[in-house]
C-alpha cells in the first residue's frame, strides 16, 4: 500500500520506461557484445549478472560430472567481454568513466565500491556517454525529470 502523502512522489517515480526481463536483458547484452559506449539499465546489468550466475552455476554442474573444466573456460571467455562491457556501460548511465571498472582490481575494497556504483539509480537526461535509457531525454530539451526521493 502507497501512503497518500507518497503517491505523487510514486507516480513521479514511476514514469521512467518499463525496466527489462531477464531475455530482454541477456539479448540486449549480446548484441552488444563488445559495445563499451551508451549506457545500460540497472536492471539490464543487475539480470545479466543473475544470468552469468545461473550460467556458472549449471557450467559447473556439467563440468563436475564430466571430470573437466573445459566447458567452464570457454564459457567465461565467451561471457567476459559481454559482462565488462555491460558494467562499463552501467558506470557510464551513473555518470563515471568506464574506468572506474579498474577499481575492482582493489582486493576487496574495490569490488565493494563497484557494486555500490552499480547499485546507484541512473543519471536522469542526457550526459556525456548518451541519453538515459531510463528516463530518456526531456521533450522540452535539458534533462528529463527526476525523482527526488522526497515529496
Amino acid at each position: 500500500m502507497i501512503l497518500p502523502s507518497r503517491r505523487k512522489a510514486f507516480a513521479t517515480r514511476s514514469r521512467g520506461k518499463a525496466s527489462v526481463n531477464l531475455g530482454q536483458a541477456v539479448q540486449s547484452v549480446l548484441s552488444q557484445y563488445v559495445g563499451f559506449s551508451g549506457r545500460a539499465r540497472r536492471s539490464e546489468y543487475w539480470w545479466f549478472f543473475l544470468f552469468n550466475l545461473i550460467i556458472a552455476i549449471a557450467v559447473a554442474i556439467v563440468d563436475a560430472a564430466i571430470g573437466s573444466t573445459i566447458l567452464g573456460i570457454l564459457v567465461t571467455l565467451a561471457l567476459l567481454l559481454p559482462g565488462i562491457a555491460v558494467t562499463i556501460r552501467r558506470l557510464h548511465d551513473t555518470g563515471r568513466s568506464g574506468w572506474w571498472i579498474l577499481i575492482a582490481l582493489v582486493p576487496l575494497i574495490g569490488a565493494i565500491v563497484l557494486i555500490v556504483f552499480a547499485c546507484q539509480d541512473s543519471q536522469g537526461g542526457v550526459n556525456q556517454y548518451g541519453p538515459s535509457p531510463k528516463y530518456g531525454p526531456s521533450p522540452y530539451g535539458g534533462a528529463a525529470p527526476q525523482w527526488s526521493g522526497s515529496v
